[in-house]
């Protein structure tokens, strides 16, 4: 038996895997930047209504992307088998169940707005929320579809095709976003409701790029002879649903940890709203960066359990938490010292600026938390062992970290600050628990 990669080599690897990944993964950062900076410079009551429909749509988006990584190890896999041939009838699948799974999340967000009005927000809000929730409701298809290419892509080691359509994509949205938001180039000035119809716009045009790229791009040949020789198959959509949902829920709720109290923050104030989008906007530029990093781990540790080497494996994911370690300590001490001015990209108002600089020692906090999770998180994913992490969410995200949300926050009279102190509780305890689990899996033999 060889001997295994050294970690050097295994940094090496994760980085040039990754590094198209976390910047795909910037691109969506700017853009989340660039909306959150014109609607806020647009005004404070649509940086309030955008928090609350941002944040209900990024618990859906999330657990929809959750529930595509379920092909990542499976197509990676197959990959490290290097059984070619089947992969193109997986993506066949994967698009079959991601679009059935967009009109399921479709219902559920079209049940959520016609009770909008019972959830509490500030009145001045709900006209503003209304028109752009709707806009980001018809965008849902085209995230599924786009996403089961991507985790395609990503399974066979190509991580770039993703990062340049995503970069594109992005590109057009920031600028169409202007146009459509302050009325230039001759487009009618259409506020918050102007972001929405760019991101709709934006959400498709990536999709069809990856369509289009898919069907003429000569490397890709072999795979679309599996996927038009296939055919659908109940074996491969149960395959896939088993991986897929127990991501999607595991990513939703870790994502309802922070989407939830949104609600919360709502029955604050809108200035507590606004603060709340701006620090989950910068707080995004973390998560991004090091799930970019993990989803690389995925994708190396799927590849070594395909070969059945063991040793590779483990390295290959305590490789990827030592990369995001680093990445967590560099970019939260660039932000520390930034504190009390980045708000001031985001609005004007300085009561909005004063809250988001009280935020950041929270942040701070559970970065060591998020790493561990998503480090270890994304190498059970790599490994197929996913069902157990639902539990494990449920007991960090809503056992933990909501309930210390609304009891730091309202129990306790802490308000915002209790609400984001709760985070590390949640984070850190969902990362011992997967880092444990996946200790106690990879001591023998991985069953086929």
């Amino acid at each position: 038996m060889s001997q295994p990669t050294s970690y050097p080599d295994h940094y090496r690897k994760l980085i040039t895997l990754g590094v198209p990944i976390i910047i795909g993964q910037i691109g969506m950062i700017i853009l989340g930047f660039a909306d959150t900076i014109m609607i806020g410079h647009h005004s404070t009551e649509e940086l309030g209504a955008a928090s609350f429909v941002n944040n209900l749509f990024n618990l859906v988006i999330i657990g929809s992307t959750g529930f595509s990584y379920g092909l990542t190890p499976v197509i990676g896999q197959l990959f490290g088998h290097n059984d070619r041939s089947a992969i193109g009838g997986k993506l066949k699948n994967a698009l079959l169940a991601n679009f059935i799974v967009a009109l399921v999340f479709i219902l559920g967000m079209t049940v959520l707005f016609f009770n909008i009005d019972n959830l509490n927000q500030p009145a001045e809000l709900i006209p503003l929320i209304k028109p752009y929730y709707l806009v980001l409701l018809g965008s849902l298809i085209f995230i599924l579809l786009f996403n089961a290419f991507k985790q395609f892509a990503d399974g066979i080691m190509d991580t770039r095709t993703s990062m340049w359509i995503l970069l594109i994509g992005n590109l057009i949205h920031i600028v169409l976003n202007y146009a459509l938001i302050y009325g230039a180039a001759g487009l009618p000035e259409l506020g918050l409701f102007g972001a929405g119809i760019s991101t709709l716009f934006s959400r498709f045009l990536m999709m069809a790029i990856f369509i289009g790229i898919f069907l003429y791009l000569p490397r890709y040949r072999e795979y679309r002879q599996g996927f038009f020789c296939s055919h659908f198959n109940r074996a491969d959509f149960r395959q896939l649903n088993a991986m897929g949902w127990p991501l999607a829920l595991q990513m939703g709720m870790e994502t309802a940890s922070f989407s939830l109290t949104t609600i919360m923050v709502g029955w604050i104030s809108t200035i507590a709203l606004a603060a709340h989008q701006v620090m989950l906007t910068i707080s995004t530029i973390f998560f991004m960066m090091y799930y970019g990093m993990g989803a690389a781990t995925a994708i190396r540790v799927a590849y070594y359990k395909g070969q059945e080497n063991l040793p590779d494996l483990r390295r290959a994911a305590f490789s990827g938490f030592h990369l995001i370690m680093v990445m967590a300590v560099i970019a939260t001490g660039i932000f520390w010292q930034f504190r009390h001015s980045i708000g001031t990209l985001f609005t004007d108002n300085t009561l909005v600026t004063a809250t988001v600089a009280s935020l950041f020692i929270p942040m701070m906090i559970y970065q060591f938390g998020d790493a561990l999770q998503i480090a270890f998180a994304n190498s059970l994913r790599g490994i197929s062992d996913v069902k157990i992490m639902m539990v494990f969410s449920f007991i960090a995200y809503f056992v933990i970290s909501l309930s210390a949300s609304y009891v730091f926050g309202f129990v306790l009279g802490y308000g915002i600050v209790g609400i984001w102190m709760a985070f590390p509780f949640g984070l850190t305890s969902a990362g011992i628990m997967f880092w444990l689990r996946f200790l106690c899996k990879t001591r023998k033999p991985l069953a086929k």
